[in-house]
C-alpha cells in the first residue's frame, strides 16, 4: 500500500496542476443547505442480468419513476440540493463493462435532470456490502489493492464526466460510508486511500466541490481522526452520518445486526410517550425470549434495559443525539474548518422494515428529524435527510406508495 507521503505527494501534484490550469481556489464553490437522499436500488437486480440494456439503463434506478415533476415537488418543499446515491459496482462489473459509457452518461443526465428542477446535485458513489447477487462490495473496494486501483479508475472517469457542469450546481463524493477504520491501524489506511481519491478526483474535475469523509462508516468520530490540512484544496466539503440514538433510528431493521430485529415502537422522544415506550419495551423482551438464540437472550435483555435507560430522560437523550455534533464542531475548531464546508449527509429514522408490519409513525419522525435538522443548522452545518423512499422514506414507502406527510410538512415550516 501506497505511504502517506506517497499519496500526499500524489495529491500535491494534483493540486499543482489545479492551479496552474484554473488559477487560485477560493472556500467551497458548491454551498447546499437543505437536502433529501434519492433512493439507490429498488429492485436489486442481480449481477447476471446487467448485460442487459433494460436492466441497469437509466441509471441510477430511481430515474425510472421520477421526472422533473416529482423533483420540482421536493424544491417546492424546501429542499435546495438532492444527494443522487450512485451504486459503483456496476460500473466495475465484467457483466456490464460494455455499458461504462452510457452508465456515466446516464449519471450525467441524471444530475442535469435534477438541475432543471432548480435543485444542486451532489453525485455520491454508494458502494454497499456484497451481497450474493454481486462480485464485491465496499469492503472489498478497500481491501483489494487492484479493485481499488479500478475504483479509483472510475473517480477519474466520474469526475471527467461532471468536471464541465456549473460547480455552484454539481458537487461530486468520493466513497459512500468507509467500512474500515473503527480499529487502530486501519485508519490510517483510510487516509491514504482518501488521498488517493482527492488525487484521482482531482485531476480530471478541476473546478467540481469534492465531498470528503473520515473512515469507519463516516462517523463524526472518522472525520474527527483526519487532518483535513493534508488536503491541498479549499474546494472541499466534509461530510459525516449519524443515526443516533441507533435504537430509535434502525428499530427493527433486518441488515443492522442479531439484536435491533426485535425492538420496534420505540416512540421519539421516549420520555413524552411512557405508555407506548413500556409496550415497545415490553414486546421487545417478550420478542428476544421467543425468538432470539438462546445463549444470546440474557445478553440482549441486558443490553436493552442499557439503551433504553440512555433515552430515557430528555438531559440522557439529548447527549446522545448532540455528540456527534459536537465531534465535528470542535474538530473543525481546531482545524479551522469553516461550518459552512461540512455536511451533514445523512441522517433520519426508520420508517418500516421491508415484510415487518410494524410502521413508526409520521408524527415521531417528524420530531426526530426536526430535532436533528435543529442541532446541525444551529453549528451552521447543512444536512441531507435519508430518505426519498423504502424503509426510510419521506416521500414514499414501499411500492411507490406515498409514505405519511408529517416530515415533508415539518420541512415546509421550517424557517429561512
Amino acid at each position: 500500500m501506497a505511504s502517506r507521503t506517497a499519496w500526499l505527494k500524489r495529491a500535491l501534484a494534483a493540486a499543482s496542476l489545479l492551479a496552474l490550469a484554473c488559477g487560485p481556489l477560493e472556500a467551497a464553490t458548491f454551498a447546499p443547505e437543505r437536502g433529501l437522499n434519492l433512493d439507490l436500488w429498488d429492485t436489486w437486480p442481480n449481477e447476471a442480468e446487467w448485460s442487459r440494456d433494460g436492466v441497469l439503463l437509466p441509471y441510477p434506478e430511481w430515474r425510472r419513476r421520477l421526472d422533473a415533476e416529482d423533483l420540482a415537488l421536493l424544491k417546492n418543499v424546501g429542499f435546495d440540493f438532492l444527494r443522487m446515491p450512485v451504486d459503483p459496482i456496476p460500473f466495475l462489473s465484467p457483466k456490464a463493462d460494455h455499458l461504462r459509457e452510457r452508465l456515466l452518461t446516464s449519471v450525467l443526465e441524471g444530475v442535469r435532470t435534477i438541475n432543471a428542477a432548480g435543485l444542486k446535485a451532489i453525485v455520491d458513489l454508494h458502494p454497499i456490502p456484497r451481497g450474493a447477487d454481486r462480485f464485491a462490495g465496499v469492503e472489498e473496494l478497500l481491501r483489494d489493492g487492484a479493485l481499488f486501483e479500478r475504483y479509483l479508475d472510475l473517480v477519474r472517469d466520474m469526475g471527467r464526466t461532471l468536471a464541465a457542469e456549473d460547480p455552484e450546481r454539481v458537487a461530486f463524493e468520493l466513497m459512500n460510508e468507509p467500512v474500515t477504520g473503527c480499529e487502530g491501524a486501519e485508519g490510517a489506511a483510510w487516509d491514504d486511500q482518501l488521498g488517493q481519491l482527492f488525487a484521482a478526483a482531482r485531476s480530471s474535475a478541476p473546478r467540481t466541490t469534492l465531498i470528503l469523509s473520515g473512515a469507519c462508516w463516516g462517523s463524526a468520530s472518522g472525520l474527527a481522526a483526519l487532518n483535513p490540512n493534508t488536503i491541498p484544496d479549499e474546494n472541499i466539503l466534509w461530510g459525516f452520518h449519524s443515526y443516533d440514538p441507533f435504537i430509535l433510528t434502525t428499530q427493527g431493521a433486518l441488515w443492522a445486526g442479531d439484536f435491533i430485529r426485535y425492538v420496534t415502537g420505540i416512540p421519539y422522544p421516549p420520555y413524552e410517550h411512557k405508555a407506548e415506550l413500556e409496550a415497545a419495551v415490553s414486546k421487545a423482551r417478550a420478542r428476544i425470549r421467543a425468538d432470539a438464540p438462546f445463549m444470546r437472550r440474557s445478553g440482549m435483555l441486558d443490553y436493552l434495559d442499557e439503551q433504553i435507560a440512555g433515552i430515557d430522560t430528555e438531559e440522557e437523550l439529548d447527549a446522545q443525539m448532540d455528540a456527534p455534533f459536537k465531534t465535528v464542531a470542535d474538530w473543525a475548531a481546531r482545524y479551522g474548518v469553516d461550518p459552512q464546508n461540512i455536511l451533514l449527509g445523512e441522517f433520519g429514522m426508520i420508517r418500516q422494515e421491508y415484510g415487518n408490519p410494524d410502521v413508526i409513525p409520521g408524527a415521531w419522525r417528524a420530531a426526530y428529524i426536526r430535532d436533528m435538522i435543529e442541532k446541525a443548522e444551529q453549528r451552521g452545518f447543512a444536512w441531507s435527510i435519508w430518505g426519498y423512499g423504502g424503509a426510510f422514506g419521506i416521500v414514499e414507502e414501499f411500492g411507490g406508495n406515498p409514505a405519511e406527510n408529517d416530515v415533508l410538512r415539518m420541512i415546509r415550516s421550517l424557517k429561512k
